[in-house]
């Protein structure tokens, strides 16, 4: 994301990252502008100064300047707005970060529309830390020191419902929403079934689509719509959902290590949402629309993914657990993209678990290749 982010900088008078907790967002901004005054908005002392006095507040910076967790004080939008039509012609002044996506939103669609980019940062890809794997995820602290990687992801989770949903909703029963995390994780990759996920937990069907909301927009989950092109067939119309980091998806099943990582049962499941998660990161850290959907009609017809590369361009995926796939599991993919004929430039792949990071893809069946998931960046890089 570094040249996009710089490119912005130079273009727009704001740039704001957003993104779940502790995925690296400060670091990021403060290895790019490492000359820049840099103030956290959770201090207590900081954010008292601020609602005393925002102007004043304003006055004391030394710009550019990095305003970390903009959630703490979303009032400064307005005058930050008010600044930048004062100097409209200085750019890459005002570098912010906040960890709640849906509140920096609204500040940002009020007060600095046309006047910040906005960028999503997940934790790291495979693309950025070849020692990535499927149960530790790539969230930075976890890389750094796996061997205690389940007690990151407890306190993890507990410092996330304290703070980031507690701020986002009101939200009582924490240990419910708990619950909902565990039993939302033993879904990775299915149709969300609403209904399925409430039961169990004794809640409605309106709290539980607040509680998803919650996940989704603190970038916990990432959800895939289905792809409504209409090729001749009845296409189911239910997202599929996934966690956005593999680690705290295994975490949350009680998956401790790589032992219960194999003998698991949500081992294809968990791999499937590294691929989706995968592919989004690339694909936003260039700059791009996330762009990824599945796809499922009425006749048994599956695709894990579909990814639109613009201008009737289309990368057909299917993710396998498996570092052997065979022919078979590329013909739902072959199906697809015949049924959609030459209206649309298709590209097919099955990735897999095999960890090659440059393992060239291999000719699978025809019109389809098999590649390792930690190629899969250069996959998706490739020009049609």
């Amino acid at each position: 994301m570094e040249a996009e982010v710089l490119r912005a900088a130079a273009h727009f008078s704001a740039v704001l990252v957003t993104g779940p907790r502790r995925s690296g967002k400060t670091t990021l901004l403060r290895h790019l502008f490492p000359a820049c005054q840099h103030v956290l908005l959770e201090d207590p002392d900081v954010v008292a100064r601020v609602r005393a006095d925002p102007r004043s507040f304003l006055d004391s910076l030394a710009l550019p300047v990095i305003l970390d967790e903009m959630q703490n004080a979303p009032e400064l939008f307005a005058y930050v707005r008010a600044r930048i039509d004062r100097h409209p012609a200085r750019k890459g002044q005002w570098l912010l970060t906040g960890s709640q996506e849906a509140p920096l939103m609204k500040g940002v669609t009020e007060s600095m529309a046309g006047r910040a980019a906005v960028f999503s940062l997940l934790p790291f890809s495979a693309e950025e830390v070849p020692g990535m794997t499927l149960r530790l995820g790539g969230f930075p602290e976890v890389q750094a020191a796996p061997g205690v990687a389940d007690i990151w992801f407890r306190s993890y989770v507990q410092t996330y419902l304290e703070r980031d949903v507690r701020a986002v909703t009101s939200i009582r029963d924490l240990a419910t929403f708990r619950r909902f995390m565990g039993l939302l994780a033993s879904r990775c990759g299915q149709m969300l079934n609403k209904t399925d996920l409430a039961a169990p937990l004794g809640v409605s069907v309106p709290t539980l689509t607040q509680w998803l909301s919650i996940l989704e927009v603190t970038g916990q989950i990432i959800l895939t719509p289905p792809y409504y092109e209409n090729f001749g067939k009845r296409i189911v119309k239910t997202p599929k959902v996934y966690f956005a980091d593999s680690g705290l998806a295994a975490a949350l099943l009680g998956i401790r290590n790589d032992a219960d990582l194999a003998a698991s049962p949500f081992r294809g499941a968990l791999f499937e949402g590294l691929v989706a998660s995968e592919i989004v990161k690339h694909r936003q850290n260039r700059g791009q629309e996330r762009g990824l959907y599945t796809f499922r009609d009425r006749q048994g017809l599956e695709i894990d993914f579909v990814v639109d590369e613009g201008n009737r361009r289309l990368l057909l995926i299917e993710a396998k657990a498996t570092r052997t796939p065979m022919p078979d599991d590329g013909r739902s993919l072959t199906r697809l993209a015949a049924a959609m004929g030459r209206s649309v430039v298709t590209r097919a792949a099955v990735v897999h678990a095999d960890t090659a990071e440059h393992a060239a893809p291999m000719p699978l069946c025809p019109g389809v290749r098999a590649v390792g998931w930690r190629a899969l960046h250069a996959l998706l890089d490739e020009e049609t």
